[in-house]
């Protein structure tokens, strides 16, 4: 969607309503897309007869690119939220996303990135960021396409800009695989993409182990203070907070714990 006087903040969320299917029902979105983005854009997931009837009216599962002319009308109300910017104030950030929690971190990455080059190139404001650590903890496949969408060309563009160090991202896929499923995976090791993203990093299988996690973050980035940012549910935040804890200390790395409510 195109933006004309529409202004956002990376994190932040709009509604939308669709009047042709339900004149009253509103409905909220994280925004995907970053500011330095000339449209804005969601993403939305089909759950319930809403997002069915809108998938419908907007032609989702045609192949061609349908006439903007004859999509519905739709409204938008917002954005609204706090705009996600503690992100600037650390050297290291780690991103930790889990299930439908990832979604606002897409247009934060993409403005890390944004901001980060700027920066380095033009020297356009003051970015004090120099790293990011993201992991998505993903209980099935379903949101791969899109997400791995954004990864790959996030991946081009820093190669581009022979920066390919700035983003390291690991997916875990905790469910939805099988033996048969892992034996296909094992087949395609030695290619340079993988096999189910087709990013340049490899997707993982299982959980995370967080203690090796912090414990390589904390050597790799000795005397730094790093940013921890999660979305996602209250157990893992309770674990996540309890690692930034655990793994800071005095004269080393100083994690600092932000759980963000979108």
């Amino acid at each position: 969607m195109q933006k004309d006087g529409f202004s956002m903040e990376a994190g932040q969320y709009i509604f939308i309503k669709c009047p042709s299917i339900s004149r009253t029902e509103w409905h909220p979105f994280t925004l995907t897309s970053s500011p330095e983005e000339d449209y804005f854009s969601v993403h939305i997931r089909i759950v319930g007869d809403w997002t069915e009837a809108l998938a419908k009216a907007v032609g989702a599962d045609e192949q061609e690119f349908q006439d903007p002319s004859k999509m519905p009308l739709l409204a938008v109300d917002g954005p609204f939220g706090t705009a996600s910017e503690d992100w600037d104030q650390y050297e290291v950030d780690i991103l930790v996303g889990a299930g439908i929690g990832v979604t606002p971190f897409a247009s934060i990455m993409k403005h890390m990135w944004y901001t980060y080059i700027q920066s380095k190139e033009n020297n356009v404001g003051n970015c004090k960021l120099k790293k990011v650590y993201f992991y998505w903890i993903c209980p099935d496949t379903n949101a791969f396409e899109w997400f791995s969408d954004l990864l790959g060309h996030l991946e081009d563009q820093m190669d581009e800009k022979n920066c390919a160090d700035f983003l390291t991202h690991k997916i875990f896929l905790t469910r939805g695989w099988d033996t048969n499923f892992a034996r296909n995976v094992a087949l395609h090791e030695e290619e340079e993409v993988d096999v189910v993203t087709g990013l340049q990093q490899k997707t993982n299988y299982g959980r995370p182990n967080w203690d090796q996690i912090f414990s390589k973050t904390s050597e790799d980035h000795p005397k730094t203070s790093i940013g921890v940012f999660f979305c996602g549910p209250a157990v893992l935040s309770d674990t996540l907070h309890a690692m930034s804890n655990k793994h800071s200390s005095a004269d080393g790395a100083k994690f600092v714990y932000n759980k963000e409510n979108f």
